[in-house]
């Protein structure tokens, strides 16, 4: 039986959970795929992943927050997400585990519509493992999941008298 899991909160660590959960899935000789919403593409997770053999998406990005975008630039993102949500759908069958990570900050931003990522998870293949990470994870979310973990941030060096920027290897 394959469960839905949820990695929320504002702690660090909700795709590390996920990429690690993905590596042992591969070690195990589990079919996987990574799908990456939000991030525009090299990040550390894509080349160990595509190691183990997992199959990794993550659809051309702006370098733009979403908060800098203009009202095209969203469109074009809203279009480019949902097009990225629709695909992993549409070939989730041929996995055991599908990640779709920063998923809920895609939903929490506008650049996915409630509707559509609440319809993945309820029309998910029955035999596949279906992870969700992000900020904010809405209600009606977290009682579609079997597995709700929320990280915490207690501390995190960005808030400290003397921020530090995100690390390459360490925070992407």
């Amino acid at each position: 039986m394959a469960m839905v899991h949820i990695y929320t909160g504002d702690g660090k660590g909700k795709t590390t959970a996920a990429v690690g959960l993905c590596a042992r899935a591969a070690g195990s000789g589990m079919k996987t795929a990574f799908y990456e919403f939000l991030k525009s593409g090299g990040t550390g997770e894509e080349k160990s992943l595509r190691a183990l053999g997992t199959d990794f998406y993550c659809p051309v990005q702006n370098e733009k927050f979403t908060w800098e975008m203009n009202d095209a630039e969203k469109a074009e993102c809203h279009r480019r997400q949902s097009e990225t949500l629709r695909c992993a759908c549409e070939h989730m069958a041929q996995y055991d585990l599908v990640v779709l990570d920063e998923v809920l900050c895609a939903l929490n931003t506008g650049m996915l519509d409630r509707e559509e990522v609440l319809r993945a998870v309820r029309e998910k293949a029955p035999e596949t493992e279906l992870v969700l990470t992000g900020r904010g994870a809405p209600q009606e979310l977290i009682e579609l999941a079997d597995y709700v973990s929320v990280i915490e941030a207690r501390r995190h060096p960005f808030d400290s008298e003397n921020p530090v920027a995100a690390r390459k290897g360490i925070e992407y």
